[in-house]
């Protein structure tokens, strides 16, 4: 019934039927030679590729039967789009990859391909645990025809070198198969990549690269970038990636020098991606993603550097199927928005058809890898069984679709070209499909009773490892750098005077030299966003870095916080320590799932094998004189703290300012964190406390042999205590601090004794502090300068809550509102005298 081709039953069926009435050729052909006289690809390779296909689409069948009896939790599959095997055979094993929710012949093929590299002809031999049980007898034409092997690199003799010229123009080059001919030995080659795949499938702790926590296809020693997106938000970081190999490639810092490899993990488990100086990054999506703001920001972020001559190596591949879930993509879209992307080359090639698809990826990603450009690559598909398991089609398709996208399907349309060509039969090829259906089956029943994850502190236990001694010891090690060997380097780039010796300093002025000596320690080390370098930012903090550190090291970005953000995802992830900087508060809610949905799961999917560390600077919060309204003096943060993971720091003093960001760029290199150093703007150039004149809001800045003693742990709060410090305990952050000292010399003076408790750290909480100075009163007021509702103070009581804490609490905090401009901000913003007022209040109960 053509009401029923989207089931998988139907598809196999349709399969067998379309193998079984191929007539065979009148002529055998030898599988060591072109598969059509002109092709670029052997029988042998485009059998191959027929095996990665065909294991892509019994995963996609056992998938469904898995979630038939309720043990498969994953039917989102790659039918229709097994095409993108003949690109993942054109590019090489070690060009980084982020691959869409459609990559399963893709992901089989570069696993193949890696295998055949790493192991020699004469020792390959396929797995035991891949061969029937004995005394079962294969199936007939189920071993792989002589000659058979992994499609190789056709460019890896074609090594332009670091010299390479990346004006070039455009030539052809050759497509060659390398040297080695390692066998497959059929299924075997690709049963290692589909028993990942199974294992994600039933969410099982022994699945490689998520451990269980998502069917997602990516692992380290595939150079695959694990990425649960669905609609292009992984766009912005693969342009990232490209510049930072970019970058890498040119520089020669920290001792890398060019040709070795990037390295993308740290302690156990860590993992090397050997990505060479001319390697490109590979990142796929699907035609509806083209509409999204992420990737209409990667585009455009790629053609912009492209047309300020700054290269970026990535290849966009566009999978076409021409619908988003029941949405359709109108006619031409695709192709007409992707040709009119400025500054990125376009190439176009059927996915159902596997010689032209392999040429003009081979021709696309030797364009990127020789001119060090972006190119998109837009490949026609089709989608075989609907979106997922419950999508019915029948209710937003007719079945005249249904039954035309059958007849385009990929691997029939291999196992046709090589039948036609005399390679095999279709007897041979259903056999091949037959086995492979076995063996995957058999396989989803192994991975059925592995263990799956048995515990909150299991799922959690990848998602930000905390190592506080190895942070300390880092910031130890950079101090004696700075006063050791590299107190020479430090004295020059702080033009003789370093700032120590530079007096007393506002919470800005801390913050630059403190980004001058992370500069200095971490050679990988980039700062860059809006503003950031000529201009020095809006309000100076990284004035003068750009002089000392070079333009190559610190530059201004286009005006796009997605893409800032992408830029720091992909150079981190590609062995930089990236420190963006997001102008205003507000404009980071334009970017926000670049944090959430891309930076803080990084190690969360791949069990720490992959990371980008991270510290973004955020200029924020309220209380900016003559300047504001809603976009300026921003004071929601809730959006930071919903984020698992993510460490959220706020320095109200510039005596907390260095240390604390010494601890975040520690954190960042040793534990990979993705840090957010909120720096509240009203503080930047604060200088006096309780009067005009007092100068007790400025601090010195210590010398390295004050770093240690100095440290600030990540979570832990700083206390000071006016008074007797015994009737009230005042909790509070940022702007808050200053409001709330100011408050507690006014009380001292009634006689109440006050300890002010600046939490510095949002996320996460310093709750043992908490705890210990609330329960010294027994009496808190919480002042939040954020929002009544989803602000700080909400975690604050929440947390005395849980540590049963008996004693009185009260809160002032901001009004549910956006701040307006001028003396409005005043009625809905937290004062001092409302901190007063609450406190009086709370003592009189």
């Amino acid at each position: 019934m053509l009401s029923d081709v989207t089931t998988p039953q139907d598809l196999d069926d349709r399969f067998r039927e379309t193998l079984a009435a191929l007539p065979a050729a009148q002529q055998r052909r030898d599988p060591a030679d072109p598969v059509t006289d002109d092709a670029p690809l052997t029988g042998a390779q485009v059998l191959d590729l027929f095996d990665a296909q065909v294991t892509s689409r019994q995963l996609d069948l056992a998938g469904r039967w898995l979630r038939s009896f309720g043990e498969g939790f994953y039917t989102i599959g790659s039918a229709g789009h097994e095409g993108n095997a003949a690109v993942a055979a054109a590019l090489r094993p070690t060009d980084p990859a982020l691959l869409h929710y459609r990559s399963g012949a893709f992901y089989c093929q570069r696993a193949a391909q890696a295998a055949a590299e790493a192991t020699p002809a004469d020792q390959a031999q396929p797995p035991a645990d891949t061969q029937r049980p004995a005394g079962t007898q294969p199936a007939t034409g189920t071993q792989p025809a002589t000659g058979t092997q992994p499609v190789v690199d056709p460019q890896r003799a074609v090594d332009p070198g670091p010299a390479a010229e990346p004006e070039a123009a455009d030539q052809s080059e050759a497509s060659e198969p390398s040297g080695t001919e390692p066998p497959t030995g059929g299924f075997a080659a690709y049963a290692d990549a589909a028993r990942d795949v199974l294992r994600g499938m039933v969410a099982s702790s022994q699945e490689p690269i998520a451990g269980g926590r998502h069917k997602v296809f990516g692992r380290a020693d595939l150079a695959i970038v694990p990425t649960t997106s669905t609609i292009a938000s992984h766009l912005p970081r693969a342009v990232g990636m490209g510049l930072a190999v970019e970058r890498l490639r040119r520089l020669d810092s920290a001792g890398r020098r060019t040709g070795a490899g990037v390295r993308v993990g740290s302690g156990a488990g860590a993992a090397h991606a050997p990505w060479p100086p001319d390697a490109i990054v590979v990142c796929s999506f699907g035609d509806a993603s083209v509409n999204h703001a992420s990737a209409t920001a990667a585009f455009n972020t790629a053609g912009w550097y492209d047309h300020g001559k700054l290269r970026i190596p990535v290849l966009f591949v566009c999978e076409d199927n021409g619908l988003g879930i029941s949405v359709r993509t109108p006619e031409g879209w695709v192709e007409t928005t992707l040709r009119a992307k400025p500054g990125i080359r376009y190439f176009s090639a059927d996915g159902a058809d596997p010689v032209q698809t392999y040429a003009v990826a081979a021709e696309a990603a030797a364009w990127v890898r020789r001119t060090r450009r972006p190119a998109v690559l837009h490949l026609r598909t089709v989608r075989l069984m609907g979106h997922a398991g419950a999508d019915a089609e029948s209710a937003y398709r007719s079945p005249a679709e249904l039954a035309e996208d059958l007849d385009r399907d990929p691997v029939a349309a291999t196992a046709r070209l090589l039948v036609d060509a005399g390679v095999a039969t279709g007897e041979e090829l259903l056999a091949r499909y037959d086995e492979t259906g076995w063996q995957v089956r058999r396989l989803a029943e192994e991975v059925l009773g592995e263990p799956k994850l048995a515990s909150a502190a299991d799922v959690v236990s990848t998602l930000a490892p905390r190592r506080p001694m190895r942070v300390a010891r880092a910031v130890a090690d950079a101090a004696a750098r700075a006063s050791g060997p590299g107190a020479g380097a430090r004295a020059e780039a702080f033009g003789g005077k370093p700032p120590e010796l530079s007096g007393p300093m506002t919470l800005a002025q801390s913050i630059n030299a403190a980004l001058a000596d992370g500069m200095l320690d971490h050679p990988q080390m980039a700062i860059f966003g809006e503003d950031v370098a000529a201009k020095g930012g809006v309000y100076g903090v990284t004035k003068g870095l750009r002089d000392r550190f070079g333009a190559a090291r610190v530059f201004d970005t286009l005006l796009d916080e997605t893409s800032v953000l992408g830029l720091g995802l992909g150079a981190g992830l590609a062995g930089m320590l990236p420190v963006p900087e997001i102008q205003y508060l507000a404009y980071l809610h334009n970017a926000e799932d670049q944090l959430r949905g891309e930076a803080a799961t990084m190690r969360f999917f791949s069990q720490g094998a992959f990371r980008n560390p991270m510290v973004v600077r955020v200029a924020g919060l309220a209380y900016q004189e003559g300047f504001g309204g809603h976009f300026h003096n921003d004071n929601s943060v809730a959006v930071l703290r919903d984020v698992p993971g993510l460490v959220v720091a706020v320095p109200a003093r510039p005596d907390d300012a260095a240390p604390m960001l010494r601890t975040c760029l520690a954190s960042a290199a040793v534990d990979g964190s993705v840090c957010v150093f909120l720096e509240p703007i009203a503080l930047y150039h604060t200088r006096d406390l309780y009067a005009d004149g007092d100068g007790e809001w400025l601090a010195g800045y210590p010398e390295p042999g004050a770093w240690v003693a100095g440290h600030v742990p990540i979570g832990r709060a700083r206390v000071y205590r006016v008074g007797s410090a015994d009737d009230l305990t005042i909790i509070t952050f940022g702007n808050g601090v200053r409001m709330s000292l100011r408050a507690a010399a006014v009380l001292a003076e009634e006689g109440v004794g006050t300890r002010v408790v600046d939490l510095r750290w949002l996320a996460p909480l310093p709750v043992a502090d908490i705890i210990r100075e609330s329960s010294a009163t027994g009496r808190v007021l919480v002042v939040d300068e954020t929002r009544r509702s989803g602000g700080v103070g909400e975690g604050v009581i929440a947390a005395l809550v849980d540590a049963g804490y008996v004693g009185a609490a009260r809160r002032v905090a901001a009004v549910d509102s956006f701040v307006p401009l001028g003396p409005a901000a005043r009625h809905v913003l937290v004062s001092a005298e409302a901190i007063t007022d609450g406190a009086r209040t709370l003592l009189a109960r």
